[in-house]
């Protein structure tokens, strides 16, 4: 599998790019966000005035816009970097929080959608629904429990992955009980993670700033590296849970190990763990 077959690769390129990524996090996660870059082998920057975000994304080698945080001058910063992101042709990742829950949000949604290119788009279900048809029954930041993959609808989530991924000129990846990574041709399916990581606040924002990292270093493998870095994630999860037990932890040593194993993954340790699958074929519609 392609996937595979890249992952020695995509990891030595974060080694020797050691990339430069600029989020625009909340102020709820933009900590956690920046250690999960640094854990990744990336650098962060994590500027949010719109007086200097387009130079400093300009000089990054990719950007993370996180949409958890939309008041004020936040829309505008989010623009501006995207603007520059696209104009220097660097990867620009989207993780479109809380779309579908409420007239603001979804207004920056259209907003953003209207003025700028996405390499990738990272969102739970409801949120992806949301981006692509407005059809999203999302509950806050939160998806829907009748959204949410499981092994009967998995195929359905992953054809329509692939359809709104061609539509959009975009990679698609689908954060739930199993994941979906999918350009228009390929849709790997990805079984890795543990339930209690939905406890810990950021873990989607963290995910996204991951996939930042892994992206910046492999811009012509956008697919395989995306789909690397949210199942190397989804394994540092089962590692830090197994661990947290161990030491009869709860949700706050979860996080730190998370974080932790994300800074040690290494190729050996992904294949490991990494359970990667591709989707049955399907045919993909406009």
């Amino acid at each position: 599998m392609k996937v595979f077959d890249l992952s020695e690769e995509i990891f030595e390129n974060i080694r020797k790019t050691a990339p430069v990524v600029h989020n625009i996090s909340n102020y709820i996660t933009a900590t956690d966000c920046a250690n999960m870059t640094l854990a990744c082998g990336g650098s962060p920057t994590m500027a949010d005035d719109p007086e200097e975000v387009a130079q400093v994304a300009s000089a990054c080698h990719a950007s993370v816009i996180n949409m958890g945080n939309t008041a004020g001058y936040f829309e505008e910063s989010m623009l501006r970097t995207g603007r520059a992101n696209n104009e220097v042709g660097h990867p620009l990742v989207w993780d479109p929080v809380g779309a579908g829950g409420s007239s603001r949000r979804n207004a920056v949604v259209e907003n953003l959608m209207n003025h700028l290119h996405f390499s990738i788009i990272r969102g739970n279900i409801s949120e992806i629904k949301f981006v692509g048809d407005k059809s999203s029954s999302a509950k806050g930041v939160d998806a829907d429990a009748s959204d949410l993959a499981s092994e009967s609808n998995i195929q359905e989530i992953a054809s329509y992955a692939k359809t709104l991924s061609k539509r959009l000129d975009t990679i698609i990846a689908i954060s739930g009980p199993i994941d979906v990574v999918a350009d228009a041709d390929t849709a790997y399916l990805i079984r890795n993670g543990h339930p209690m990581m939905s406890r810990i606040t950021g873990t989607g924002c963290m995910l996204s700033s991951a996939i930042g990292v892994f992206a910046a270093a492999n811009p012509d493998h956008l697919l395989e590296a995306t789909a690397v870095a949210v199942s190397a994630y989804g394994y540092a999860g089962e590692l830090a849970y197994q661990k947290m037990l161990k030491t009869e932890g709860g949700t706050g040593s979860l996080r730190t190990f998370l974080i932790d194993y994300m800074s040690n993954m290494d190729p050996n340790t992904f294949l490991k763990g990494a359970n990667i699958t591709i989707a049955e074929e399907s045919k993909v519609t406009d």
